[in-house]
């Protein structure tokens, strides 16, 4: 990966602006964080420290950094719309295959697609339709989950009922989408839309891809189906049906830190394969690769962090655990997890609650062992996709959708001119890249791509331009109208391995014998000139 070394020269990045919008308002963007410590790695590419309320296209973690304060600029007011954390966030939660479904026959989804919607800025929407006169069944939000193809019609469409759960965050599931046969597609993605009670619409946001199979495969996977493997630190959810009966389906979940078992609210785990000499210590070490039967692996939640013990997956057939099985984990096996502290313990489920089976050995093969209904469980790898956007005081009345997804950077060029070139999906040309709280100069170059200018570095370390410390920005994507559009992608500025041509030559004491100084002189000339020849040429590209 490319290292940039900082500028020095002090030149600012002139905001561009275009008449008719708004500017957008600086102080709901990241402050400049603290700097890391020195001596750890560092890469200019990067995702936002835990913590930071961004959006995270292939994570989910709501535990925030008590550390990070939002931050206000110089001369703006301090009114509630202007709060660094008035973001607005929308995670969809759903599972990477799905069963077809034949003839007339009805499989649902499982589990079902899950929506969250939490952040601080809907409670200021909310409140700026209120002091608009809108009643107080305008601001409430209704939605409709459906495939992403064009000829589903309203009706096919589920229509989402939000529940305010306790910790001010609202919740839906489509209980009852399926793919018919009729669709033959190998791959489908989900369509949300979100409306307020008065039609307006919020916008359109879209899932992940999803795999559309037959049947749970029973064969042994090979490298040629690894979509269908379970991966060590990939999501996966659980859940326990009997009797192959819906209405009997529970899902294994987290509330308040404990484990249940619940019938509609199901949690996204995040499935690690570990070591196993160092579980006996205690430790915690991670190994790559796909998770085979036999593995000792630990479920941590992805939003609470709460875990469960070291335990062995083993594969189910029939009822039984299979001990002796070492095949690769597939998508929709039936499997049961043996605590590793007491390998007669199997993870169970009894009503609502969590606990341990004491699963005997079988009488007739003592390779197997006779489980319960409540201790076999079907796993399946899942996605989480989070969109943050945020309107601040500007009341937008259009769309955030096409939302745009940040997918990959690439730093070209270096010293004091660099490029950012910024990868992804449905950009436009309406979209500016923003370092923190200062605009770069942009360009559209294709939907998939946009092209800036990395501002100097002077901008985010108070006039100095030789630093001595890191400074991590992040970065975010404002539209012409105000909207910000939250990324998960930082940028870093890293200290220079030497001093600026400037402070050798006030250290060295000046012009040296045999005309020294006028070789350095030179140099700098020759880095002024590379540096006004590549500003020309950016700014020649904008323009043609």
């Amino acid at each position: 990966m490319n290292e940039l070394d900082v500028g020095e020269d002090g030149r600012k990045e002139t905001l561009l602006h275009r008449p008719g919008f708004p500017e957008a308002d600086t102080a709901l963007l990241y402050p400049p964080p603290l700097s890391p410590d020195p001596i750890s790695p560092l890469t200019h590419l990067g995702t936002l420290p835990s913590g930071h309320d961004a959006a995270r296209t292939g994570g989910w973690d709501r535990r925030l950094n008590s550390g990070f304060q939002g931050c206000q600029l110089l001369g703006t007011s301090a009114d509630l719309g202007r709060e660094a954390h008035a973001d607005q966030s929308v995670t969809i939660l759903h599972a990477k295959v799905a069963q077809k479904s034949y003839g007339n026959e009805k499989r649902f989804f499982c589990p079902p697609p899950c929506v969250y919607i939490t952040g601080h800025g809907w409670k200021v929407m909310q409140d700026h339709l209120k002091a608009a006169g809108y009643g107080d069944s305008v601001y409430r939000v209704c939605g409709y989950m459906c495939l992403d193809s064009s000829s589903q019609s309203q009706a096919d469409a589920f229509k989402l009922v939000f529940d305010e759960q306790p910790n001010s965050r609202m919740f839906a599931c489509a209980k009852s989408l399926f793919i018919s046969d009729q669709d033959k597609r190998k791959h489908f993605c989900l369509l949300l839309r979100l409306f307020l009670n008065n039609r307006q619409e919020v916008g359109s946001f879209q899932s992940r891809m999803i795999k559309v199979i037959s049947k749970p495969s029973q064969k042994r996977q090979s490298m040629k189906n690894a979509d269908l493997c379970i991966s060590s630190c990939s999501r996966v959810a659980l859940f326990n049906r009997l009797r192959s009966q819906t209405v009997s389906t529970r899902y294994l979940s987290v509330d308040r830190g404990a484990f249940i078992a619940s019938a509609r609210h199901w949690t996204a785990f995040t499935i690690t394969m570990v070591d196993d000499q160092c579980a006996e210590q205690g430790g915690f070490v991670l190994s790559e690769g796909f998770i085979c039967y036999g593995c000792v692996v630990q479920l941590v939640c992805t939003e609470s962090g709460a875990a469960l013990p070291p335990m062995v997956i083993r594969k189910v057939n029939k009822q039984h655990a299979i001990l002796d099985v070492d095949e690769p984990v597939s998508q929709l096996h039936k499997c049961a997890f043996q605590f590793r502290d007491n390998p007669h313990a199997y993870l169970c489920l009894t009503n609502d609650a969590i606990i341990e089976y004491q699963a005997p050995f079988s009488v007739r093969d003592p390779s197997k062992v006779v489980l319960n209904d409540g201790s076999c469980w079907t796993i399946i790898g899942v996605e989480v996709v989070e969109f943050t956007f945020n309107q601040g005081l500007a009341c937008i009345t259009t769309p955030v959708s096409p939302f745009p997804v940040v997918t990959g950077l690439e730093v070209n060029g270096g010293g004091h001119v660099a490029m950012l070139e910024i990868h992804g999906e449905n950009f436009t040309p309406h979209l500016k890249v923003w370092f923190g709280n200062g605009e770069a100069e942009t360009m559209y170059k294709s939907p998939k791509s946009l092209l800036c200018v990395v501002p100097d570095v002077s901008v985010f370390s108070d006039g100095w331009r030789c630093l001595r410390r890191v400074i991590t920005v992040p970065l975010s994507l404002v539209r012409l109208d105000g909207l910000i559009y939250r990324t998960s992608y930082s940028f870093t500025y890293t200290p220079e391995l030497q001093p600026p041509p400037s402070a050798r030559m006030t250290a060295g004491g000046g012009k040296r014998e045999g005309g020294m100084g006028g070789g350095q002189d030179d140099d700098i000339l020759l880095e002024t000139i590379h540096q006004e020849f590549t500003r020309a040429n950016f700014h020649l590209f904008m323009q043609s």
